[in-house]
């Protein structure tokens, strides 16, 4: 196949190239040249901007493109229709958070869609970020019916995450010690690595298909207490666990899910850790082992210890500060 990926140099597009590349896929990289810029030196980079420059790619063809960073509706709209003639089909990343419901008990493909708050204005926020991506999946459909795979994915883990949600956890459990834990124990957990993800967009590729896939993993969904207590063990490290209560690290300003990954507040619901893959699983889609996901993310992160991470965890400073005052309180 010849393929052209919008972006491909950063999380899930560089492996989404991986693996086109592995399975003897010719891939065009169209991207502002500005996120990891040398990676792929071996194919095609036309560089550009998305919302201005896409008619560099006029006169082409190619089988089908992957387009990871759509988020404004309105360019992802212009986008399409300029590339209908240019390419057979569209696959569009989309997201969990395109779903409405906060607290449903399992969410699938035909589960309710977010909705633009009214008189939200074109600004990606929070409160914004799944309706935009429910709006851009409808202005693909449109340029491309019938010709369209949307993905959905939940949380992307493994090697190269800029995002810093996932790969907290492998090195604090391989610093060792006392580690801080929230007693959401028996919250659910989901994620997916992002080259089980890659290899699938490929392979469904490669068979033509078509439709809307939710994309979340593990096999079978997560506790977080089971989920910390296996990646001690599969790391190796001299760990023990504190949990320490949620009423305690909202108190002292800790942010779910971003500054301690993973976990959320029992008052969100499990909605998005609690996503149906089964159309996915079906359609082919395949999970690694967890050990193998914390290690190989594990390896990474020590070897590329510059590597620019956006999230501000937890730093062994302010763990510590929290850890002392926990058990201060306790013993009172």
């Amino acid at each position: 196949m010849q393929l052209l990926v919008l972006g491909g140099t950063g999380f899930l597009s560089r492996h989404v190239v991986d693996a086109a590349l592995q399975a003897g896929h010719q891939v065009t990289l169209f991207h502002r040249g500005r996120t990891n810029p040398e990676l792929f030196p071996e194919i095609e980079h036309v560089l550009g901007d998305r919302e201005h420059d896409l008619g560099l790619l006029k006169g082409r063809h190619w089988d089908a493109v992957v387009d990871v960073c759509g988020y404004y509706p309105r360019i992802v709209g212009a986008n399409a229709a300029e590339l209908a003639p240019l390419v057979g089909n569209y696959v569009f990343i989309s997201s969990l958070n395109a779903y409405a419901e906060e607290n449903a008990e399992v969410l699938d493909e035909d589960s309710p869609l977010a909705v633009l708050p009214e008189g939200a204005q074109e600004e990606f926020t929070p409160e914004t970020y799944g309706a935009f991506k429910v709006l851009c999946e409808q202005a693909v459909e449109r340029a491309f019916p019938g010709r369209t795979l949307i993905i959905r994915p939940g949380l992307l883990v493994g090697p190269a995450d800029s995002s810093g949600r996932f790969t907290y956890w492998p090195r604090r459990l391989a610093r060792g010690g006392e580690v801080l834990a929230p007693d959401h124990k028996d919250q659910l957990i989901g994620f997916i690595d992002v080259r089980d993800t890659a290899a699938w967009i490929i392979a469904l590729l490669e068979r033509g298909q078509t439709g809307i896939y939710n994309a979340d993993g593990p096999a079978e969904h997560l506790t977080l207490e089971y989920f910390l207590q296996a990646a001690a063990s599969i790391i190796g490290s001299d760990t023990h666990y504190t949990w320490v209560s949620e009423e305690f690290l909202t108190e002292k300003g800790i942010q779910p899910w971003t500054e301690l990954p993973l976990w959320t507040l029992r008052e969100w619901g499990n909605s998005l850790n609690a996503a149906s893959s089964q159309k996915a699983i079906a359609a082919g889609l395949t999970f690694r082992p967890l050990a193998q996901t914390l290690l190989d993310t594990l390896a990474w992160d020590t070897a590329n210890p510059a590597f620019p991470v956006k999230n501000k965890t937890l730093t062994p400073e302010k763990e510590a500060a929290l850890l002392q005052e926990w058990h201060a309180r306790s013993a009172q």
